[in-house]
């Protein structure tokens, strides 16, 4: 009889944790791993928030220099 996939699943599960109490330091590098990407997921999101603002503040700065000199330019007059 074939084992059902939760029978495999808890006896993998069970052979990672006997891994594990052998190799503890194994343990600390997958965890530090895990802490790893965790930390870079949250830095490059908070990352491209930063940048998505500064973009769009930029971009109202140009469209409000823009609005301000077309409002104040002169035409040049015609040389006769």
């Amino acid at each position: 009889m074939n084992p059902t996939i939760p029978e495999e699943a808890g006896q993998t599960a069970r052979s990672f944790l006997e891994i594990m109490k052998q190799q503890p330091a194994l343990l600390g590098s997958i965890l530090t791993n895990v802490a790893l990407v965790v930390f870079i997921f949250y830095a490059l999101s908070a990352s491209s928030e930063a940048r998505n603002k500064l973009t769009t503040q930029v971009l109202d700065n140009a469209m409000a220099i823009h609005k301000l000199l077309s409002e104040r330019s002169v035409s040049c007059p015609d040389k006769p």
